[in-house]
């Protein structure tokens, strides 16, 4: 994948190489199942995350809590993520985000936001799964419109499902950040009511 469409991020992404040759620091790829039942969508890669490993949640602290909670409930074949030869799996699940580029403090501009929108339309074109799990307000948004859903319509909310078509459902889930889990806006068990009621689901509709 080679996308050079926000001059700001395409720039910041050559700093990051030029300072970090090791480092990935290209658009990130989506991770896990072609066929998924749950497709889950992040924000952006992190710096020395999926910035520097390529692959979405992995090698950093956003993704001590999201893989360890898949592997609970049976989407990852092993709880930690470290590098993309690790030997994990994900099973039923895919994991993308609403910007597939490191933005300057992770922090996206709403306008890279709209212009990477369209990959990700693409991919729940492709994928039609059956449920979509939103890290955090942006990647909630980010959904609405690849689906052409009215935002004002659907509020984000930590623990909410929204059914936004007959055969797609919406979980809403803060984002498993370093700031929101040292914070305890998020806990391990408040996100893990959010993955059980996914896989109530899922288990409801034979996937």
């Amino acid at each position: 994948m080679d996308c050079r469409l926000c001059p700001r991020l395409a720039a910041h992404l050559a700093g990051v190489r030029s300072d970090h040759p090791d480092y990935h620091a290209r658009p990130v790829p989506a991770f896990g199942d072609p066929h998924p039942g749950l497709l889950i969508v992040g924000l952006a890669p992190g710096m020395h995350g999926a910035n520097r490993t390529g692959r979405p949640f992995t090698g950093d602290h956003a993704g001590i809590l999201l893989y360890e909670t898949l592997h609970r409930f049976g989407f990852g074949s092993q709880a930690l993520a470290l590098s993309p030869d690790d030997g994990l799996e994900l099973k039923g699940c895919r994991i993308t985000n609403a910007v597939k580029c490191l933005p300057p403090e992770n922090k996206p501009l709403p306008a890279e936001v709209r212009t990477c929108n369209g990959y990700l339309r693409a991919e729940l074109q492709a994928l039609a799964p059956p449920a979509v799990l939103a890290l955090g307000t942006v990647a909630h948004q980010a959904v609405l419109r690849a689906l052409d859903c009215r935002i004002a319509g659907f509020p984000f909310a930590h623990g909410t499902r929204h059914r936004l078509r007959p055969d797609l459902l919406l979980f809403d889930s803060y984002h498993c950040s370093r700031y929101n889990t040292q914070t305890r806006r998020l806990t391990p068990e408040m996100f893990r009511e959010v993955f059980a009621e996914i896989r109530s689901h899922l288990d409801g509709i034979g996937r």
